[in-house]
């Protein structure tokens, strides 16, 4: 099928809806001249979000949990392709209606009640957002630190929160650059993930060759990478949180992925750029991580996990910039794009009259410090069982309920201006769709008990779980299914009216 065909599929709006309180410039559906980015701009975006430090640990959590390197990577690998699922299926109606997220959202929960989901999609966002700025943060304080011997003693060494001043420095550096680059809105994305995608592949690629040559071959690090096991569970006790935590890392996405496809050329550019762009790569960085912090046992006697602890080994300063400039483009792409973009139309949608695009990103840079990131990052097995996973009952529980609504209910139509009628046929009445939102509650019932388990256990693994505590392995799955099918059973008679 050729772009012209598919782009006479594109549903524009047909009246004036300006005036409505529940429109903004930024909420406003794409024209059809807006939707200009290809396969290659989607697939470089999901190269750019990919490449970060979070990506290239999350393998070797696994590992230390119990599986081997292979185990892992399948796990990984098998994860983003279900993701995947979801992704596409979410994207199809910002192709075809040039919706973002909290817009489509207004169609199930209602115009009011959309702000249930954005809301809960914003948080989550703010918390990577800290969490990825935190990281970008040390990665200009270690350069500091290796270009100036006394940066470690600023202000005496001294430190707030027990953390020391000089990281903190660095951290609002970060944080300075990003707001900077929320002011110049979403376009300015676009040609950053564009741009930076060939860069950050060559330096993970980089990377793997020198530690692959220093410590003696790919085949020897591969095999020493058994010595990165802490924990020596059973693969199958290991398999179903590891999973559902590769779920879960792409989950928030999957839900506000409108907010990019809503500029793509067609449903064909944002089918094969995501399907090409996202399992390959995570799953590659994901490798290059395991076998660059497996060489680090053989070159330097311990794992350095850290890529920037890494960095600060090399006595070049033209190597530690290289390896500062792909670390700082690495956590710049994916925050900007994973975690500014949604929470931005998020937060808008509160009150769009009131709240531009740039006002909810600026928001969102100040919770994403107050929700103080490196508490999140405090231990790789409270990240991935707790962080991960708990975030992703929530997420699979929104996204059960829009795929149910927009592909089985409605059948993939919508009355794009009556999305911005308050007292249109997504008002529900009172702005509220309460069995969306009592479908939500109860989706999500089910996983809280393991959570709350996991989350008071040191590294998010309870020793003794019983049968919530499985359940909540699971959670995304969990949650996806029961809002799917109660969502159904719920609307399908109230969908039939509206028709």
């Amino acid at each position: 099928m050729s772009q012209a065909t598919e782009q006479r599929d594109f549903v524009e709006l047909d009246q004036d809806v300006s005036a409505s309180p529940l429109w903004n410039q930024d909420l406003a559906p794409t024209t059809i001249k807006q939707r200009t980015w290809s396969t290659w701009n989607i697939a470089a975006l999901w190269i750019g979000m990919s490449v970060v430090i979070t990506t290239y640990t999350l393998a070797g959590g696994f590992i230390e949990a119990g599986m081997n390197w292979w185990q892992a990577m399948i796990t990984i690998l098998l994860g983003n392709t279900i993701v995947l699922i979801p992704m596409v299926l979410n994207a199809h109606s910002g192709t075809k209606y040039g919706v973002s997220f909290p817009v489509l959202c207004r169609a199930s929960f209602g115009t009011k009640g959309a702000n249930v989901a954005a809301i809960a999609r914003a948080i989550v966002a703010c918390g990577w957002f800290g969490i990825q700025t935190w990281i970008g943060g040390s990665a200009l304080d270690a350069l500091f630190g290796i270009m100036w011997s006394g940066w470690p003693q600023l202000l005496g060494g001294a430190g707030l929160l027990g953390v020391p001043f000089h990281t903190w420095v660095g951290f609002f550096l970060f944080w300075g650059i990003q707001v900077y680059i929320i002011l110049k809105g979403v376009e300015g994305i676009k040609h950053l993930e564009t741009w930076s995608a060939p860069l950050l592949l060559g330096g993970g690629l980089a990377l793997l060759v020198w530690a692959s040559m220093k410590a003696g071959g790919l085949g020897r690090v591969l095999t020493e990478s058994a010595a990165l096991q802490k924990q020596h569970n059973p693969f199958w006790s290991v398999f179903p949180g590891a999973l559902t935590a590769s779920v879960g890392y792409w989950a928030t996405l999957s839900l506000n992925i409108p907010d990019f496809t809503r500029y793509a050329r067609s449903q064909r550019s944002q089918m094969m750029g995501q399907a090409l762009g996202l399992p390959f790569t995570m799953t590659a960085f994901a490798f290059i991580g395991v076998a660059v912090t497996s060489a680090t046992v053989l070159i330097y006697g311990r794992p350095i996990p850290d890529p920037v602890e890494l960095m600060t080994k090399f006595n070049s300063v033209w190597v530690v910039l290289f390896a500062t400039l792909v670390i700082f483009a690495a956590q710049l792409t994916t925050n900007m794009a994973a975690n500014v973009v949604s929470p931005s139309n998020d937060f808008s949608n509160l009150n769009p009259k009131l709240i531009s695009y740039v006002g909810g990103g600026l928001i969102t840079a100040v919770i994403g410090v107050l929700m103080m990131p490196w508490k999140l990052m405090a231990s790789m097995g409270a990240y991935i069982f707790t962080w991960l996973i708990g975030y992703s009952g929530l997420m699979g529980a929104i996204a059960g309920i829009l795929i149910c609504d927009y592909w089985v209910l409605r059948r993939q139509q919508l009355d794009l201006a009556g999305l911005f009628h308050e007292k249109g046929p997504y008002s529900y009445g009172s702005g509220y769709n309460w069995r969306a939102i009592g479908v939500f509650v109860l989706a999500v019932a089910p996983v809280v008990p393991g959570f709350l388990r996991a989350a008071s256990t040191p590294g998010g693994q309870v020793a003794d779980p019983n049968f919530l505590d499985t359940l909540y392995t699971y959670a995304w799955f969990v949650t996806f299914g029961i809002a799917f099918v109660l969502y159904f059973i719920s609307m399908q008679n109230q969908i039939r009216v509206q028709k």
